[in-house]
């Protein structure tokens, strides 16, 4: 009995540990549940059940209706998106799933993933944060000027925040540290004449800063039938969002005291010429962001082709004068749908590509129109409010692409019948049906 519970222990501590790297990269709750469960399953242990929140993974196994219990928790506190990292545990999923190695060399595997450090440098990941300002600003129209500032504003601000982390500070405060760095570099700027527009600067480091924040896994939760971790995951990215807001209004504010006012953006209709340049700034915008998030090398220029074809559909609607909701859904869901079929091809989870490709998307511009008209005493409230909604549509529309890409597959039409919802990661695959498939 001791050494089978025993071998019930190890089993439950991988699931239990393979659940936190995902859950702690960004992944929704249905594909930490289900994911979970397919490793349970492939090391020969049946009748688990789990229960996902935002900050515990638990996992139950009762062998007979007579016998208790066995219960392992495992707390999730540290959160840092690793796409590297995110890919590497899907692999090794895969790899446990189809037999190709056992649940003690999953193990180990484990533990020298968790145990190892980035292979990408910390002033790479620096640089890769200032290329997708740059990339952002592009995308705003800006030039050679502005594009530089929004480097320096983005590089920095990866600086700063990495300094307040280590520092154990919270997120807010380093979002509203975040979000007063760029804007007092855009009064700088606006204080020195240089003749360009620095509100372009400010809204590439808020477009920044709501990319690392957790949209799209809060949306699938919540659309996924996860009320609970959906919850806390809009709570936590609503307050990051604030931050970015307090952030910036104050650098404004500052501005305005100072006698500085940094302008506003107003987009208009665009040539065929700036419509190339802003693609071009998306696709840069994309690939940077994930470089900067661990992402696999390999999955760099199909991020950016992604990414600068889904702003391409964004700009076409939007020249239809349908509307930034619209446009923004109608972008997420062509970038759902074509990243799971770039996923498979590149061996990344869905996950890796679909977030970078929409972040160049995310409602920056609108943000920073509402802050400039509430610094001059004029109603913001309804920009900020369309921005919540384009948040809600990119989000909403990549989880519709999905479910419009995934069921084209005979085998992912059966798990659909099995699952909340599509997958972003872990494989579609289970075990059992490996063994089949071989046969």
């Amino acid at each position: 009995m001791d050494d089978e519970r025993r071998e019930t222990w190890k089993t439950l501590d991988l699931a239990l540990r393979v659940g936190e790297m995902l859950l702690s990269n960004g992944a929704g709750a249905a594909d930490v549940t289900t994911t979970m469960l397919a490793v349970t399953t492939a090391a020969g242990l049946r009748g688990v059940t789990s229960d996902v929140t935002y900050t515990q993974l638990t996992l139950t196994h009762q062998p007979s209706v007579d016998e208790p219990a066995t219960i392992q928790i495992r707390r999730v506190t540290h959160r840092e998106i690793d796409y590297e990292d995110l890919t590497l545990v899907d692999h090794l999923v895969r790899d446990l799933l189809d037999r190709r190695i056992t649940r003690d060399e999953a193990r180990d595997r484990l533990n020298r993933l968790v145990s190892s450090a980035h292979r990408r440098p910390r002033w790479g990941v620096t640089v890769g944060w200032g290329v997708m300002g740059t990339g952002i600003a592009m995308l705003l129209g800006a030039g050679f000027v502005v594009s530089g500032l929004a480097f320096l504003a983005a590089a920095g601000i990866d600086r700063v925040q990495r300094a307040l982390s280590l520092r154990r500070l919270p997120t807010f405060y380093q979002q509203v540290a975040g979000g007063l760095l760029a804007t007092l570099i855009a009064v700088a700027a606006a204080a020195m004449d240089l003749g360009v527009q620095p509100s372009q600067v400010v809204t590439a480091g808020i477009i920044m800063l709501l990319a690392g924040i957790g949209f799209m896994g809060a949306t699938q939760d919540a659309l996924t039938g996860f009320p609970i971790t959906a919850g806390a995951r809009i709570l936590e990215a609503m307050l990051a969002t604030m931050g970015v807001i307090a952030g910036v209004s104050g650098g404004l504010t500052l501005g305005r005291a100072l006698g500085v006012h940094v302008g506003r953006i107003q987009p208009g209709v665009y040539e065929l010429s700036q419509v190339s340049v802003m693609t071009l700034g998306a696709a840069i915008g994309a690939a940077a962001f994930a470089f900067a998030s661990y992402a696999p090398l390999r999955a760099l220029l199909p991020v950016a082709l992604v990414g600068g074809f889904g702003t391409m559909v964004y700009l076409a609607v939007i020249s239809l004068e349908m509307g930034v909701g619209w446009a923004s859904a109608c972008a997420a869901v062509t970038v759902g749908v074509v990243s799971y079929s770039v996923a498979g091809r590149i061996r990344v989870p869905p996950l890796v590509v679909v977030v970078p490709a929409v972040s160049p998307l995310l409602p920056g511009l609108a943000i920073y129109r509402g802050l400039a008209q509430l610094s001059e005493g004029q109603s913001g409230m309804l920009d900020l409010a369309g921005a919540g909604v384009t948040a809600v549509a990119l989000a909403s529309g990549v989880i519709l692409g999905q479910y419009l890409a995934q069921p084209l597959k005979r085998e992912a039409r059966r798990l659909e019948t099995r699952l909340s919802g599509p997958r972003l990661v872990g494989p579609l695959r289970g075990p059992l049906r490996a063994r089949a498939a071989r046969r």
